[in-house]
């Protein structure tokens, strides 16, 4: 059990890294046209942007199910667990709290929750493909303490 409890945290904390470096060089990136849609206004309920979580949440799914079917890959169940779960902390951090898509009342009232939001909030200054930091969705360095 602390083996697979290892693959779902390890993951998780992986998926940070992860998360930062497909933002950075690939959502920045090659991939920008659908990333633009997040950093531009609109009134939509959806944007391009969010098909990045389909992608996501398809390899997640995929990587349970192998893991859960083939025996000699139980260890992707875990992965993909691992995935999911930094999954659904990135949609309730970066989707409900930073930016208010599902309309909730809530003030960050912790030094983590500030520092996180402001850092968004810093990334989101720049409305073009160059010129942005702070690519992080779960971790931001201690510069961005208000």
């Amino acid at each position: 059990m602390l083996l697979k409890l290892s693959l779902l945290f390890g993951t998780f904390f992986f998926m940070e890294g992860f998360a930062w470096f497909t933002h950075k060089y690939i959502m920045h990136g090659w991939m920008w046209r659908w990333h633009e849609s997040h950093h531009v206004h609109h009134k939509d309920v959806l944007e391009k942007n969010d098909l990045f979580s389909v992608v996501f949440g398809i390899s997640s799914t995929l990587t349970i199910v192998v893991g859960d079917i083939y025996a000699d890959f139980w260890y992707l169940f875990w992965i993909g667990l691992g995935i999911a779960l930094y999954g659904t902390f990135y949609f309730i951090f970066h989707d409900i709290i930073v930016h208010r898509r599902v309309k909730i009342k809530y003030i960050a009232k912790n030094k983590y929750m500030k520092r996180i939001m402001k850092a968004h909030y810093v990334h989101h200054k720049v409305h073009t493909r160059e010129g942005a930091e702070a690519f992080g969705f779960l971790y931001a360095p201690k510069k961005y303490e208000a």
